[in-house]
């Protein structure tokens, strides 16, 4: 059996390393929200997804979670009308990245509110293993 306030530490650090992991593929999103390809007609930047899933510790007996997939967003990419722009088609129209960046600054705000509730959690059970230490002394 383990120590339910070690394996709540156990617990909200796989939260924080999920949502770190999430944050950096938010960003990677935000950053190429306006990359295009090299050459006429070829494909932009197209936009990243994660995807969690549980696994059971069986040392700390709880479920944490984990990075299940790093994939891409099969959404169509969005076409406009640049004529001289380097990955223009013989029409004109360029096909730009499937990113919204309004979704991914949502994404970006509630991965930041989740960050925060596991770092709290962690705080909170370092505060009272410090207390029962403290009571130990005594």
């Amino acid at each position: 059996m383990s120590d339910p306030l070690s394996a709540t530490m156990h617990i909200a650090s796989s939260g924080l390393q999920a949502q770190s992991e999430r944050l950096r593929v938010v960003s990677e999103n935000l950053a190429n929200a306006r990359s295009t390809g090299d050459a006429a007609g070829s494909d932009p930047y197209s936009r990243k997804t994660i995807t969690f899933e549980s696994e059971f510790d069986r040392a700390q007996a709880a479920s944490l979670v984990k990075v299940k997939d790093i994939g891409t967003d099969n959404a169509p990419f969005l076409v406009e009308y640049e004529p001289g722009h380097p990955a223009a088609d013989e029409n004109g129209y360029v096909k730009m990245p499937n990113v919204n960046v309004l979704l991914e600054l949502a994404d970006m705000r509630e991965t930041n509110r989740s960050y925060e509730a596991n770092l709290k959690v962690m705080t909170q059970a370092r505060e009272m293993v410090m207390r029962h230490i403290g009571l130990l002394r005594d």
